[in-house]
Formats: structure tokens, sequence, C-alpha cells
């Protein structure tokens, strides 16, 4: 457990930037989903816009630290259009 807290860490240190920037989108799309709640459409832009945006940061951040794959693209993209449809389904009835 320590030597996860210390990764943690020492990641954040390194990726302060990358990782700011993602919590200011996320906060930036709950707000934007708040704001715009009924409007079917402009919600599903705004999922899909930080699907998007999360697949591109995603891509970013290993391209900086020079640990990028095809797996990792693919797991970005999984892992982004997954949220988008759960969101979908839960947010947009």
């Amino acid at each position: 457990m320590e030597h996860l807290i210390v990764h943690l860490k020492k990641e954040l240190k390194r990726h302060f930037f990358d990782y700011s920037l993602l919590i200011t989108a996320g906060i930036f799309f709950l707000v934007a989903i708040n704001a715009f709640r009924g409007e079917r459409f402009l919600e599903f832009t705004i999922l899909l816009a930080f699907a998007s945006f999360y697949i591109i940061w995603g891509v970013y951040h290993h391209l900086i630290d020079n640990s990028l794959h095809l797996r990792n693209v693919l797991e970005y993209i999984l892992i982004g259009f997954t949220i988008l449809f759960l969101l979908k389904i839960i947010i947009i009835p």
C-alpha cells in the first residue's frame, strides 16, 4: 500500500499539469451538463465532447511520457465511449 502512495505522489508531481487539465475539464463538463439539463441534443454533444477530450488527453499524456502504444489508445477509446454510453443512459432517458 505504501508503494502505491509513493507512486501516486511521484506521478502527480511529474504530471501535475496533465491531471489539473483533466480535473478542470471534468468540472466544466459537470457544470455544462447541469446548465443544459433537459436539452437532449446539447447534453449528448457535451458528453461526446468530453469523451473525445478524454481520448485526446490520454493520447497526449502517454505521448509526453513516451509510453504511447496502440493498447493505450484502444483503452482510452473504449473507456471514453463506455462512459459516453453509460452516462447517456443515465442522464438522457
